[in-house]
């Protein structure tokens, strides 16, 4: 199973579905949360050359948010890559 890595802040929605919805697969992540400590959010940026959050990586895989990982899970594509 890819090492699973979400990007989050403590008041996001979007965050919380996204966990939400690798918790309902079974899935373990680790979690960032960019507000914890200064630079974190700027580190996010340059990985991922977005600024908002949730951003979801499985193994090299940028995912990108909630909106890209649910519409993974509705074609049947998400599990084989939680499989991989």
């Amino acid at each position: 199973m890819p090492e699973i890595l979400i990007y989050t802040t403590k008041v996001c929605p979007y965050c919380v579905m996204a966990k939400r919805l690798l918790t309902q697969k079974g899935v373990s992540y680790t979690e960032i949360n960019v507000d914890a400590e200064p630079g974190l959010r700027e580190a996010m940026m340059l990985k991922t050359k977005r600024r908002t959050v949730p951003q979801i990586y499985i193994g090299d895989f940028h995912v990108g948010g909630f909106d890209e990982l649910y519409a993974l899970d509705q074609q049947k594509k998400l599990d084989p890559l939680l499989a991989a």
